[in-house]
């Protein structure tokens, strides 16, 4: 009868083992998060996915971690065919008397559950186990198994593979790892979360020493260089997520354009993509350092920053501040927060102005108040300008560096407001931000994004070749193979020498208008400030040669329309020359530091030549004055010029309220002119 039971036995698993089918590999246990790069390639940005691993070739792992590995869960891994007879057997004996179902796993079976099974421990599934080993272990190679068994396995700290877990523990890749270090993971395999560093480090260290003293018995290790090992200093566990501070803006900016770029979501949690961002790693530090330092520090509760540097010979946005902690706000104050643009929609007026042949030299009245018949006919409008200041008779260089209402509301009548509008959608002004067809165009009643505006006076700065902004250089898969590139191609957009002389009238806003703050940049640059009705925003958005960088600040109600910036840091108006102005100049000179000084290019005089005194020429005093306090730019400085209107709402300013959630309420938009 024994006899006969063996035989049926035999049969049965004969026949159990020939309908057993190798079945397609655990997703979980294969896929890879999606890891983004600074634009260097190889300073790592953060990650998208559930799953931290980066699978790597079996030869990039030392011998001897190898080695630490096999001493700590499978000593006999190149004898045996798959399985363990005797580590069965003792399991089958626990079993037998009743004891929980153990596992007497070789290396080929933890791959066999990880890589191909779920993860229960029932009799069945052991036997599937043991079939499923025995077949892989014919099928494959060792080297091949050990690979993706390295691949696969699970360290703690939220790491999967040896690559994985040698960044978390030791900030270094697998193929540095040493002696002493391979043998801390080796060791953590049983059980990483019983033996986590942070929680039992004596019960890791007995494992550390359990591994090493198992290299020596397989002959791996001799007693001398066990007696020389040390235990390694491992790294303090690493921030729970990296969406957690500004960077988490910027993953969350790549993320959305890969989705617009036709990835989905499965590609970005389990394909392993290696993506390279756009972002400088320092000019990104620049942005953050020059927020910190510049924003207000006094009365300044719910006040708001958004600001993008971008690359204008191709569009890549190399630095975005869009808040301080991604985790505490998920809106980002650079791409998705609407204030209203002010008078940084002045240079638009002036493109379309130049464009039609008029001089920066021709000459407006400067007076104020003045009032204007509406282009439909349905009645007048009256326009102050800041202070109801009054300039008189002044020429529109003249009043483009001090921001002169009166003047471009007249500017914009006399070309037509679809020209100025037109213009600015060249510029690079999406179709999605509405733009009234009226007297106001200049005095930037639209609520653009912060990155709107960064994009459409990048195309100033490449004198006027537009690009669209982008946050991805390239997308490999994990092994190399390329699915996307960038491959700037600026469109012409407007004439250089249209260009030329937008540039030098905005250089004269700097060097004798409302931006003269910039002058601290200590080179050549151009820029245009913005402060709207009741100082619910302020910009200031410029420009040199190789950068063009858009600041905006503003701050929110709980419903997400904007309320008055009066009294933050001390100032009666914040005005776009005030801190918007001094975060620029902070950001732009430590992201210029130690690169050349670019000219701009010589204006075209396009109408007409300048008289001498025309000329933009730099001020000491004023250079000198930027640097003074919010209260003396409050009661003495150019600024920008406005007119009363309505409060602009949720809807219009696409912001949200203080609160965590990021959501705007809706509500009907209020137009608002705005210098």
């Amino acid at each position: 009868m024994g006899g006969l039971a063996l035989l049926l036995g035999v049969v049965g698993f004969a026949a159990l083992y020939a309908s057993t089918a190798i079945p397609v590999p655990n997703q979980d246990a294969v896929g890879q998060a999606t890891i983004v790069y600074y634009a260097d390639g190889r300073n790592e940005l953060g990650r998208l996915g559930d799953v931290n691993r980066t699978s790597i070739q079996l030869s990039s792992v030392p011998v001897h971690v190898q080695q630490a590995v096999l001493a700590a869960e499978d000593r006999g891994f190149y004898q045996e065919g798959g399985i363990s007879v005797s580590g069965i057997a003792r399991a089958a004996w626990n079993d037998l008397r009743g004891g929980p179902i153990q596992g007497g796993s070789t290396i080929t079976q933890q791959l066999v559950k990880n890589y191909y099974l779920v993860q229960d421990r029932t009799v069945r599934r052991k036997v599937t186990d043991i079939i499923l080993a025995i077949k892989i272990d014919r099928q494959l190679s060792k080297q091949q198994i050990l690979e993706d068994y390295l691949n696969t396995i699970y360290f703690g700290r939220g790491t999967y593979g040896i690559q994985a877990a040698s960044r978390a523990y030791f900030g270094v890749d697998a193929s540095q790892l040493t002696l002493e270090q391979g043998a801390v993971l080796a060791g953590m395999i049983q059980s990483p979360g019983f033996y986590a560093p942070e929680t039992n480090m004596d019960g890791l260290t007995d494992r550390y020493n359990y591994v090493l003293n198992g290299m020596v018995t397989s002959g791996w290790l001799t007693p001398a260089e066990r007696a020389a090992a040390t235990f390694p200093k491992i790294l303090p566990a690493p921030a729970a997520s990296s969406l957690a501070g500004p960077s988490g803006y910027l993953l969350e900016t790549v993320r959305l354009e890969l989705l617009q770029r036709g990835f989905t979501d499965a590609d970005l949690s389990g394909r392993g993509l290696r993506v390279v961002s756009s972002f400088d790693k320092a000019k990104q530090a620049a942005a953050v350092a020059a927020v910190a330092a510049q924003r207000p520090k006094t009365n300044a509760q719910g006040v708001r920053v958004g600001l993008v540097a971008v690359d204008p010979s191709n569009g890549a946005i190399v630095a975005m501040y869009g808040g301080a902690d991604y985790q505490q706000q998920q809106f980002n104050d650079a791409t998705q927060a609407k204030p209203q643009a002010g008078s940084t929609f002045k240079p638009f007026t002036l493109s379309a102005a130049l464009e039609n042949g008029v001089s920066l030299y021709s000459t407006w009245n400067g007076h104020s108040p003045r009032t204007f018949v509406k282009p439909d006919g349905s009645g007048t409008y009256t326009v102050p300008n800041f202070g109801n200041e009054s300039f008189g008779m002044i020429t529109l260089m003249q009043a483009t560096a001090d921001s002169v209402n009166t003047v471009y509301v007249d500017v914009n009548q006399t070309i037509g407001s679809e020209k100025s509008i037109d213009a600015a959608r060249r510029a690079g002004v999406p179709n999605d931000v509405p733009i009234d067809n009226g007297l106001t165009v200049p005095l930037g009643t639209a609520s653009p994004t912060v990155l709107d505006m960064a994009g459409a006076y990048a195309t100033f700065a490449a004198q006027g070749l537009r690009t669209q902004p982008t946050s991805i250089l390239s997308v490999k898969t994990f092994s190399g193979g390329v699915l996307y590139r960038l491959n700037a191609q600026p469109a012409r957009v407007f004439a250089p020498d249209v260009m030329a002389d937008v540039t030098w009238a905005l250089q004269g806003v700097v060097t004798n208008g409302s931006g003269f703050a910039a002058q601290q940049l200590g080179r050549p640059s151009a820029g245009k400030t913005g402060t709207t009705n009741s100082n619910r925003s302020a910009w200031y958005v410029g420009y040199t040669p190789q950068l063009a960088t858009a600041v905006a600040m503003f701050r929110p109600n709980s419903d997400g329309s904007l309320q008055s910036m009066a009294g933050v840091g001390g100032m009666t108006s914040v005005t776009g020359g005030s801190f918007p102005a001094r975060m620029w100049t902070a950001y732009m000179s430590a992201a210029l530091k130690g690169t050349p000084v670019v000219p701009f290019p010589k204006p075209a005089h396009i109408g007409g030549q300048p008289t001498p005194s025309a000329s933009p020429t730099l001020s000491p005093t004023a250079s000198a004055s930027a640097s003074g306090s919010p209260s003396a730019t409050a009661s003495g400085s150019p600024t920008d010029s406005g007119s009363p209107s309505p409060a602009p709402s949720a809807s219009s300013s696409g912001l949200p309220g203080p609160g965590p959630s990021g959501a705007a309420s809706p509500a009907a938009a209020s137009p608002s002119s705005s210098p």
